[in-house]
């Protein structure tokens, strides 16, 4: 296995955490990364799925930053260092996807005016779905955006009934309690790290960083989340706004994700406007971008051509 000349265990120089506050005054973690060229290539506005925190991602910062980018991601609410909603141990929760949003809109105003075009806003997984359904809603408009992996749909025992079965099941009690004890999923004998990605190394870069700061460490998700999640992959399927959405996507999509469904994205790609579908085999668990390097190298060479093609800088 090819070792990385990026340290994935350490912040890079110039790069700075901070806290910015939500119209609300919720506090959210959030990191930024400079360009350090004198002429940068643009802006790159990164957010991670569900659970997530943006120190998953350093190497694929440290690959866009190396080409003259200005880097920028946050936590979600309630998740990651952005605090929690619930007073269940390090649960998910979240009382609506719109909050989610509203706090990307906010923040992506301010990303706008303060950093260099173009404006790239990128999401992985649960971010991939907000970034998509922000941009169908015309909260954000970037130059451009790519999605990899985009919770659009979700592996279910329960199949179409699945919404049904959360709203029944998660109202039997708190709603805001945690939806399962550990693992991505429930009713599954795969383990957390075969689910991800099949680069082990890159694995426990994340269990490093939670090691060594367990507060940003979340766990499973609330009933509340879930119930939620259902609720707005099915009205985004729904929006006809789709059809007329016009900044240029990138969607990565890998076939045998077990966690989210490569269908949905598959079958709501092809409805935008200007879209580039980019698919990985059995070769590629859910975390595209941290797995192993020929998997990653491939997707890190889409995303490099669609930026030149689709975000040039003016």
């Amino acid at each position: 296995m090819a070792i990385s000349a990026v340290d994935r265990r350490a912040l890079p120089p110039g790069s700075e955490i901070h806290r910015w506050p939500a119209p609300d005054g919720w506090a959210l973690r959030a990191f930024t990364w400079p360009a350090d060229i004198d002429e940068p290539r643009g802006s790159i506005l990164f957010q991670g799925g569900r659970g997530d925190i943006f120190e998953k991602y350093l190497e694929s910062f440290a690959h866009w930053h190396d080409a003259g980018w200005t880097i920028t991601s946050f936590d979600w609410r309630g998740q990651g260092g952005s605090g929690r909603l619930t007073s269940a141990a390090n649960c998910g929760d979240i009382e609506s996807f719109d909050q989610f949003i509203g706090d990307f809109k906010a923040f992506h105003a301010e990303w706008i005016a303060g950093t260099p075009g173009p404006h790239v806003v990128m999401g992985h997984s649960m971010g991939g779905h907000l970034v998509l359904r922000a941009l169908v809603e015309g909260t954000i408009r970037p130059d451009a955006a790519v999605v990899i992996a985009p919770m659009l749909g979700v592996k279910s025992p329960f199949g179409r009934f699945a919404e049904r079965a959360a709203r029944i099941l998660g109202n039997i009690g708190n709603p805001a309690r945690r939806a399962w004890k550990g693992n991505e999923k429930p009713y599954t004998t795969e383990t957390r790290s075969n689910l991800l990605t099949h680069d082990p190394d890159r694995y426990a870069d994340e269990i490093w960083w939670q090691q060594h700061d367990p507060a940003i460490l979340t766990g499973p998700p609330s009933w509340r989340w879930v119930i939620e999640a259902f609720k707005s992959m099915r009205e985004l399927e729904a929006n006809p706004q789709l059809e007329s959405m016009p900044v240029p996507v990138l969607m990565l999509v890998a076939r045998a994700d077990a966690l989210v469904d490569a269908r949905v994205a598959l079958r709501i790609g092809p409805r935008l406007p200007d879209a580039r579908i980019v698919t990985f085999g059995d070769e590629s668990a859910h975390e595209i971008l941290r797995e192993a390097d020929p998997v990653r190298d491939r997707a890190l060479g889409e995303i490099d051509k669609f930026l030149a093609e689709r975000a040039a800088k003016r």
